[in-house]
This record gives structure tokens, sequence and C-alpha cells, in this order.
């Protein structure tokens, strides 16, 4: 068997350190060619240790300098490099097979898109990088004949419920909608009057997922919900109108596609991301992955409901951004980015960051960027836009 070689942009987010479990279940099929982080030196080290990467990269320098002497220490011979732009040598490296892109947020844009332009299987766990750059990134997909397979598990389950070979083509398919499934976040039941006192420790207390503060924050708005149903249109070719959101509470139907013929086609599993991450990493086989069987017999009820968009109108503006076009969707993540981590700081209160997403699509030009460059100045003047409401 052949070994594949895997760059991980993001190894020590939950992401990242999911993908290590199945590469070392898997020593037979997988080896780390590079590890990638934002400054985590001490659980990086602990990575490499255990992977043996050939590279280690860390965007802030004075990590990357502490990382490498401790490694030398060590005795290990990874090579620790710094700065963004490794980020983007260690994806489109020439022995690199695959790459898991799990840079949370618009940073890992760049990194992934050198992925797509140099024809590598992509794992693509940054939703940034459709949700800004979608047709620019699609784009580049198709010129150079990357291959795009989604972690999320949500659109993990929609590839995995359409038919073979879907080529983008909904009718010639039969497909009359996809159907994403969203948990509900841990603010379910909460009246907007208790949505004006939750607390950034409330709102990371996800009730079926362990994830990172930003991103449980964006599933407790319904936010990352919103970026999924734009992901989605990029990813399938799929207009908002034929893009649906249910919540579900137990996180069981990871997701769902509803046919011509009145068949719906749904991928259930334990909510684990390992197992999307084995699908997309074994693609089109199937490998195993050390998560726990779901036990129909000890289930229980699965239930639906509609999502309520007066208490989380941030899934409405992510649909209104879609719709709207151009720039839009890249207006909304640099806001809510901002707007989050503003939260996350205490600087904010929760029903602020949907005000502040939809002052800043009110202020910003939504006409579409011509070129990377221009859509990330864009990016940064949404960003310096939004803090310096946040800091008046």
């Amino acid at each position: 068997m052949t070994i594949q070689y895997i760059t991980v942009l993001g190894a020590t987010g939950s992401i990242g350190s999911n993908t290590l479990d199945v590469v070392a279940m898997h020593p037979d099929r997988y080896r780390v060619f590079a590890l990638a982080a934002h400054s985590q030196v001490d659980k990086l080290l602990q990575q490499c240790l255990q992977h043996r990467p050939r590279y280690a990269v860390l965007v802030d320098a004075a990590a990357a300098a502490s990382l490498q002497q401790q490694l030398a220490a060590a005795g290990a011979d990874t090579e620790v490099l710094a700065g963004e732009a490794a980020l983007s040598d260690i994806a489109c490296a020439a022995e690199v097979d695959m790459v898991m892109a799990a840079i949370v947020g618009a940073a890992g844009l760049r990194p992934t898109l050198a992925a797509a332009a140099a024809g590598k299987r992509i794992l693509l766990a940054n939703k940034e990088s459709l949700v800004v750059a979608g047709d620019l990134f699609m784009r580049t997909v198709r010129e150079s004949g990357a291959t795009l397979l989604p972690v999320d598990s949500e659109h993990n389950a929609l590839f995995q419920s359409l038919p073979a070979g879907f080529d983008g083509d909904l009718a010639a398919a039969g497909v009359v909608e996809l159907i994403l499934t969203a948990s509900g976040g841990p603010f379910r039941h909460h009246s907007l009057e208790q949505l004006q006192h939750v607390t950034a420790d409330d709102a990371c207390k996800h009730p079926n997922w362990v994830m990172g503060r930003k991103i449980s924050v964006d599933s407790a708005s319904l936010m990352n919900k919103g970026l999924e149903v734009i992901e989605a249109r990029w990813l399938f070719n799929t207009p908002a109108e034929q893009i649906k959101v249910v919540v579900h509470p137990q996180s069981v139907i990871h997701s769902m596609v509803r046919y011509h013929d009145g068949s719906i086609m749904a991928q259930l599993g334990s909510p684990d991301m390992r197992t999307p991450i084995a699908y997309a990493m074994a693609w089109p086989q199937r490998i195993a992955a050390p998560v726990q069987a779901l036990d129909f017999l000890t289930l229980g009820s699965l239930t639906f409901e509609a999502p309520d968009l007066q208490r989380f109108p941030c899934l409405r503006l992510a649909f209104d951004s879609l719709r709207t076009g151009g720039d839009a969707s890249a207006v909304l993540n640099a806001a809510n980015e901002v707007a989050v981590a503003s939260f996350l700081s205490g600087r904010i209160g929760f029903l602020q960051i949907p005000q502040l997403i939809e002052r800043a699509l009110s202020r910003m030009d939504l006409a579409l960027s011509a070129d990377l460059d221009s859509l990330l100045a864009k990016d940064a003047a949404t960003r310096a836009l939004v803090t310096e409401w946040v800091a008046a």
C-alpha cells in the first residue's frame, strides 16, 4: 500500500487533533509531512514528538524559536518554520498528497488556496475559504484539478448522500433540496431576555460537540450554520432557495438530501468529527475510525424544529448575504470574527454580534472584488470598521 503524506494546517485545534488520531490508527497508510499552528508550542511539541513530521510551522516567530529549541533538546529532527508564508509552503510542497485545512478564520484562506492551486487533495474544514472567496476558490480547484472533500460533518453528510460522481447538476441528479441539520446550540430554549445576559463561558458549553471557543460561539448564535449554508452553495452548486436548515438537537442525522421521487437520503453517526475526517482521508474507500458506534436501541427519539430567526438573526443574515452576492459573505464573515472575538473578551454582549454584522453589511461596499488582494483589503477594512465600533 502506498503511503500518503499529509499536511495538517491547524494541528493543535480539535479538527487537527482528531485528524492525527485517524493518522495514528493507520500507520500503514498515512505519514505526517508537516504540522502547523499559530502559537501553541506545548501541544505542537507533543504532536511533533509523536508523529515526527519533516516540518512544523508556527505563525508566531517567538513561539517557533521556542519550539525549535525544545525539539532539538529532545533529539527530534523536525525543522521549524515561522510566519504565514510558511503555511502556504507546506500546503503545496511536492511531497504532500493531502492537506487538512483546519485553520480557523480568514487566516486559513491563503494556504488553503495555495493547496488548491497545487492540485492537492484538500480536506476542507476551513469554512472561510468558501465563505470569503467561494468563486475564486472553486475556480482554482477546477483549473488545477485539485480534489475537494468537505470535512464539516454536515457537508460531509451531504457529500455521502448525493449520488456518486455528482457534478453540481442538481436537476440531473434528481435533487430537490439540501437539508442542513443544526443542533440549536446551548441557547436553543433561551428567550431574548435571557440571551441579553449569557456569558462567553455559557456560549462555549456546546451540548453535543467539543469545539474551539470561536466556533462554539458561532454555533450558539447559529452563525456557524449560516456559514455552512454559504459553503453548501459553493460545494454543491446550490442556490439559497434549495438549501434548508432544520434544528435537530440530537446531532445524529448530520444532513440530508431530498430527491424528486420523494426519497430523502441521510447520513447518521455519533457526533464525532473523526468519522467525516476518516471518510475524507480515504475516499472513495472507507477506513476504520476511533469512534463509538451508534446504537439505535439506546438512542431514544430524534426530534426536529424550525430555527428561530428572531432570536438567532445570524442565520438570516447569512442567507441574505448569499442572495446579495458579491462580497457580502466576506463582509459578513469579517464582521462576525471581530464581533465574536469582542464577545469572548467581554467587550460586547451576545446580542450585539448580529447587530454589528448587520451594520457592517449596510455600510461596506459589497461589490465583487476583482482579485484576492482586493478581497483581503475589504476584509481588513471591515474588521477595522467593526473594531472601531466596538471601541466607541
